[in-house]
């Protein structure tokens, strides 16, 4: 793909929403080779709701750089290369307040991106976010601290682990002939506990009854972010057209 090789930012705040869903029903929701990674006999998705500011690629400086609001809704996965089990995300859905992200993504940089309206209603300690977009809408509300509570992650710091593992994400291509990957990286990683008062994603709750239950978020807040293209693809990649035929089958109930 020709553009830009490296993407850099500012993370206002980042969400990362956890949930437990039932293995089956998420190996519906992505396409070969890849298979849910499972933590404690259940597969593991969410939804990352990110706030960036000078975003830029890596040559521009900061000054130079837009903002913006962006919802991903992903599925923690794991795929073999050279006979190495490998870990990242497989995300089905991108959605971007900003113009130029839907533009450009799947174009210019790896990543499409749908447009979505954003309501924000913030403060230093708790953030209530909500995104519409045709046939997709996500609503939360989280407070900073508290102590810490989940099934899938005995600490923060593991919940913390398994997402700075996870850096390595997945989405179709614009054109239908499989996947592309971008791969995050922070020279200064750092989560937080939260605690999720409510959360409404109409992508996990049209999933059959029980299949995804709220588990979980951490968040993340004025860090350096650094997206790249990974060098190596994994073989066999189905196409996005058979991943769409699954996943509205899976959503359907």
């Amino acid at each position: 793909m020709s553009g830009f090789r490296t993407l850099r930012a500012q993370v206002r705040r980042r969400l990362l929403i956890s949930y437990r869903v039932t293995p089956a029903v998420a190996q519906t929701l992505i396409p070969e080779p890849f298979r849910p990674q499972i933590v404690d006999g259940s597969a593991v998705a969410g939804v990352c709701m990110i706030g960036l500011q000078s975003v830029r690629p890596g040559w521009l400086r900061p000054r130079l750089g837009f903002r913006t609001e962006n919802v991903a809704h992903r599925i923690a996965v794991e795929w073999d290369e050279a006979g190495v089990t490998q870990s990242g995300v497989y995300i089905a859905e991108r959605h971007s307040s900003s113009l130029l992200p839907v533009l450009a993504g799947g174009r210019l940089f790896p990543g499409v991106q749908k447009c979505a309206h954003f309501k924000l209603d913030e403060t230093a300690s708790r953030f209530r976010v909500a995104m519409s977009a045709p046939g997709t809408r996500v609503a939360v509300d989280v407070e900073l601290g508290g102590p810490w509570t989940s099934s899938l992650f005995p600490t923060v710091e593991a919940a913390s682990a398994f997402h700075e593992h996870g850096a390595v994400g997945w989405s179709p291509r614009r054109d239908g002939t499989g996947v592309e990957a971008l791969e995050l990286t922070s020279s200064d990683w750092m989560v937080e506990p939260g605690r999720l008062v409510s959360v409404q994603s109409s992508f996990f709750d049209g999933l059959p009854e029980g299949a995804a239950v709220l588990d979980s978020v951490v968040v993340m807040r004025d860090l350096p972010f650094f997206w790249d293209t990974p060098s190596r693809v994994p073989e066999r990649v189905a196409s996005h057209s058979e991943t769409v035929r699954l996943t509205e089958g899976s959503r359907s109930g």
